[in-house]
């Protein structure tokens, strides 16, 4: 995929700010520390255009990013992140609720973890929230150029098992160092913006 121009459009707190438009949007959702903006920059081939927060939790908005003129990288805010308060995590949960309810335009989600711990009981919370609405979903195991080659695959099947992957969603491995992973989420999004025309 050739990343000819992208651009942060809007960063939303509510659904009245959310992009007019028919463009397909593919969502990321993950813990405030799993890289999430490294995942952006190395999509998009852009060094530091999504900016990595030095206080993980502190982003509560939703960031639509448009690539190409052509669909949406839409970066929700980071779960799990202790120091964030109940009120902050009620108004998350209630802003990804409208957005996944409601966002015809979503069309696949994301869902970024950490290949070298086990999933935490947020991110099993998540993975089910999404099945409950009938999303397709790539589990994308982040930082995977710091996990041995042999180890890889245990922890590969660790992940799938702890969130009871279900048939048709897919466990990819990713690193924003190697480029490990990167190819197969450009041919993701491209397959699923030629199932729409």
């Amino acid at each position: 995929m050739e990343i000819k121009s992208v651009t942060l459009t809007i960063s939303a707190v509510r659904c009245s700010q959310y992009p007019e438009s028919s463009f397909p949007e593919f969502l990321l959702v993950g813990r405030s520390n799993v890289g999430k903006s490294s995942f952006i920059n190395t999509i998009i081939r852009r060094k530091n255009y999504a900016r990595i927060s030095s206080d993980p939790g502190k982003t509560q908005t939703i960031n639509f990013y448009n690539v190409n003129n052509q669909f949406f990288i839409v970066d929700a805010p980071g779960y799990g992140y202790a120091r964030v308060s109940k009120k902050q995590k009620k108004k998350f949960g209630l802003m990804m609720e409208n957005y996944l309810t409601d966002r015809k335009n979503l069309k696949h989600v994301f869902m970024l973890v950490d290949l070298r711990h086990k999933p935490t009981p947020d991110d099993v919370l998540m993975y089910r929230f999404l099945k409950h609405h009938n999303l397709s979903v790539t589990v994308v195991a982040t930082k995977a150029d710091k996990v041995s080659a042999t180890n890889r695959v245990k922890q590969r099947q660790f992940i799938i098992d702890e969130l009871d992957l279900v048939v048709g969603d897919e466990l990819l491995l990713f690193s924003n160092v190697t480029k490990l992973g990167r190819a197969e989420v450009h041919d993701k999004i491209e397959r699923l913006i030629i199932s729409e025309d």
